[in-house]
C-alpha cells in the first residue's frame, strides 16, 4: 500500500479507536451527558463552519449557530416544531448579519447542517435506544472504512472525479456492502428481529453518507480548503471525521419513524 494510502488509513482508524469507547461510555451514562456531549461537538463544528467560511463576523455566526445546536439538543424530541422555529430564527439571523458576505449561501446553511446533523443523532436515541445508535454508527463507520479500502484495492472508475479524485465506484459499492454485512451482523448477534430489512436500511444509510462526504468535499474545495480546520492534529477537522454521520442521521430519524408507523 503507498504511504500516503496507509497515512489516510491510520488517521481513519485512529479515529474510529478514540471515538468508539468514548460513544459506548456516554451512551452506557445516557442523559443528559448525551446531550452534553453533542452540545461539545455542536460547538466545536460552529466554530469550524464560522472559521472555514471566509467573513467578516465569525464570532456572531459561530455564536448563532451554537445557540441553535443548544436549543435543538435540549429540546425534547416531541417538541420538533419549536426546534424547527428556533433554527428558522438562527437562520434569519445569520441571514440578516451576512448581507454583502461572498459566501452568504454557506454561512446561512450553517444553521440547518450543524443543528439537524448533531440533533437527529440526540433524537435518534431518545426515540430509539443505546443499541440501535450504535448501528447507526457501526453502519457509518463501515461505509467509510470499506469504501476506503476496497476501493483503494479494487480502484477503478472515479465516482466523482472534480470533487474527491480518490474515491471510485469499486469503493462505494464495497463500502455499502460492508455496511448491509455489518448491520445483518450486528441484529444477529444481538438477536434482534427485523435483520435484512435493517440491512438494506444501512445500504440506503451507507449512500447518503457517503453523499455526505462528497458535499463537504464540495464545499472545501469550493473555498479552495484541504481540512475543516486543524483541530485534530495530523487528522484535520470535525467536519471532516462525522461529514458522512451527521447527513445521513437526519435520514435514519425518517427511516425509523416510518418502520414504527408501518411496523407499530
Amino acid at each position: 500500500m503507498e504511504k500516503s494510502k496507509k497515512s489516510s488509513l491510520i488517521k481513519r482508524a485512529v479515529s474510529s479507536i478514540i471515538l468508539a469507547p468514548i460513544t459506548l461510555f456516554l451512551l452506557f451514562l445516557g442523559a443528559p451527558f448525551v446531550n452534553l456531549f453533542a452540545i461539545l461537538c455542536g460547538t466545536l463544528l460552529s466554530w469550524e463552519w464560522a472559521t472555514m467560511v471566509p467573513n467578516k463576523k465569525n464570532a456572531l455566526y459561530a455564536a448563532a449557530y451554537t445557540a441553535s445546536v443548544v436549543v435543538v439538543c435540549m429540546m425534547p424530541a416531541e417538541f420538533i416544531f419549536l426546534t424547527l422555529a428556533v433554527m428558522a430564527v438562527a437562520a434569519i439571523v445569520v441571514a440578516v448579519k451576512s448581507r454583502g458576505e461572498e459566501h452568504r449561501a454557506l454561512l446561512i446553511l450553517g444553521v440547518p447542517y450543524i443543528s439537524l446533523g448533531i440533533g437527529a443523532l440526540v433524537w435518534f436515541y431518545a426515540l430509539t435506544n443505546s443499541l440501535l445508535l450504535i448501528w447507526f454508527f457501526l453502519v457509518v463507520w463501515g461505509v467509510d472504512v470499506g469504501a476506503f479500502v476496497i476501493g483503494t484495492t479494487v480502484k477503478g472508475p472515479k465516482l466523482a472525479p472534480s470533487i474527491s479524485p480518490n474515491k471510485t465506484w469499486s469503493g462505494l459499492i464495497g463500502g455499502v456492502c460492508v455496511s448491509a454485512l455489518v448491520s445483518y451482523g450486528y441484529f444477529a448477534l444481538l438477536g434482534m428481529s427485523y435483520a435484512l430489512y435493517f440491512a438494506a436500511f444501512a445500504a440506503v444509510l451507507a449512500v447518503i453518507a457517503q453523499c455526505g462526504d462528497l458535499i463537504e468535499s464540495k464545499i472545501k474545495r469550493h473555498l479552495n480548503l484541504k481540512d475543516s480546520s486543524n483541530l485534530i492534529p495530523g487528522h484535520g477537522g470535525i467536519f471532516d471525521r462525522v461529514d458522512g454521520l451527521i447527513f445521513a442521521a437526519p435520514f435514519a430519524i425518517v427511516g425509523f419513524i416510518v418502520f414504527f408507523v408501518v411496523v407499530g
